[in-house]
């Protein structure tokens, strides 16, 4: 699997972890973090049809080699994925290698069968994209983006998410900064939660066919599941995740803006 990039070098990697609340410490990476320990999907891979399985394992095996964010777009689109959907939480061997898949997909020039009309195609607008991130950094904190603190980072990040970029008008001028943000998380969730790894953390069945369930009603697990069992954590003091902007107005759906919780990692 692919390494991330480095962490920068002000920030210790204890300080990236969740924290524990009633000891104030932070909760060293796990193997499989979330809310069912011992839970493994692949474990059921016996039950799954050829086609389906080979698939899945596909996506643990063969992690996809970077073809579109070569050179210096690497460390740049690699840093905003891993603030995007941070896995600190996690152990190295474990990490879902969301940027290799991103890569793939922009590379690809795969879209869901549609494009907006106010954004250029998939892989000019990430090019614009992280241009104006880098500016918005040089312009919030005087550093390129890959040199910035997590909690820097953030900040920089979160002026797009509330469709206030903080420089980069000529950008978007050509592209509307809400169909960004929703490209870009679209992207990172996607690679995410389609891996096999995800689907421990949130105790998901995996594929259902040929087997199917049997347990429909009043959310039981499946005899080969596990239950839920929930675990008090904080945000890292590195991340604005768990500061709730009451004012927030999302770019494209005013009065959506909802207090965050800890319905799974941070």
């Amino acid at each position: 699997m692919a390494a991330h990039g480095p962490t920068p070098a002000t920030t210790s990697s204890r300080d990236l972890w969740p924290v524990d609340p009633e000891t104030g410490q932070p909760i060293p990476p796990k193997e499989q973090p979330g809310y069912y320990p011992g839970y493994s999907t692949l474990s059921q891979q016996d039950f799954w049809d050829e086609a389906t399985r080979n698939l899945v394992l596909d996506r643990v095996n063969n992690v996809p080699q970077i073809r579109f964010f070569i050179g210096e777009l690497e460390p740049l689109m690699r840093a905003v994925c891993d603030r995007l959907l941070p896995q600190d939480d996690r152990d190295e061997a474990h990490k879902i290698p969301i940027f290799n898949y991103v890569d793939r997909k922009v590379y690809e020039k795969k879209i869901p069968g549609y494009r907006y009309e106010d954004m250029p195609p998939v892989q000019e607008a990430h090019l614009l994209g992280l241009r104006a991130i880098d500016e918005i950094a040089r312009h919030m904190h005087g550093k390129p983006f890959i040199d910035l603190g997590p909690r820097e980072q953030d900040e920089v990040l979160k002026t797009i998410h509330d469709g206030k970029p903080a420089a980069g008008e000529d950008i978007w001028q050509k592209m509307s900064v809400g169909n960004f943000w929703t490209l870009l998380m679209h992207n990172v969730l996607e690679a995410y939660y389609a891996h096999p790894y995800a689907w421990d953390e949130i105790g998901f069945g995996g594929p259902a066919y040929p087997r199917g369930y049997m347990r429909l009603e009043r959310g039981e697990p499946e005899p080969y599941e596990k239950r839920e069992r929930r675990y008090a954590w904080m945000h890292p003091p590195t991340a604005l995740s768990g500061e709730v902007d009451q004012d927030y107005e999302s770019p494209s759906h005013p009065q959506a803006g909802q207090p965050g919780g800890q319905g799974g990692t941070h």
